[in-house]
């Protein structure tokens, strides 16, 4: 069964286009995980897609674990470090991120994560290096408070 928690990554017509020939080129452990997270649209931790895959022959987090760090490999799988959860691209179309800066957003509340990634991320992160001279590689941001929708009923 999956979770029922509100997520704000939305998966359009465009990142279902892509996840189906992404999928043709991926081993089948890989596919099955990759389609336990598109469909979760949450964030899930390993043992979780342990669980949603046992009937698909999954038996051991190695399995699963492999499959997620080849995925994270391609782009098309993100960790949520502060969850130890993992999350779909939300824009699989261009899941080639090539070192660009990934930020997420993640609702206390209701458990809505958000990813973040655009042009204004991009040169607000690369600003800070500039500033600073520090060249950065990989950047993952995770920014925790209330979404909108929970702000608003606060």
């Amino acid at each position: 069964m999956l979770p029922r928690t509100p997520s704000a990554i939305t998966l359009g017509p465009v990142f279902h286009e892509a996840a189906q020939s992404l999928t043709t080129e991926l081993t089948k452990n890989q596919r099955l995980v990759f389609a336990a997270l598109t469909r979760a649209g949450t964030p899930l931790s390993a043992y979780q897609i342990l669980d949603l895959l046992r009937d698909d022959g999954f038996r051991a987090p190695l399995q699963v674990y492999r499959a997620l760090d080849q995925l994270r490999g391609l782009g098309v799988v993100h960790r949520l470090e502060s969850m130890n959860a993992f999350v779909a691209c939300s824009h699989a179309e261009d899941h080639a991120h090539h070192g660009e800066p990934i930020g997420f957003t993640i609702c206390e509340r209701c458990g809505t994560v958000s990813e973040i990634h655009d042009a204004d991320f991009r040169a607000f992160v690369e600003g800070i290096g500039a500033r600073s001279g520090f060249r950065a590689e990989k950047t993952t941001v995770e920014i925790r408070g209330l979404c909108a929708e929970c702000a608003g009923g606060a």
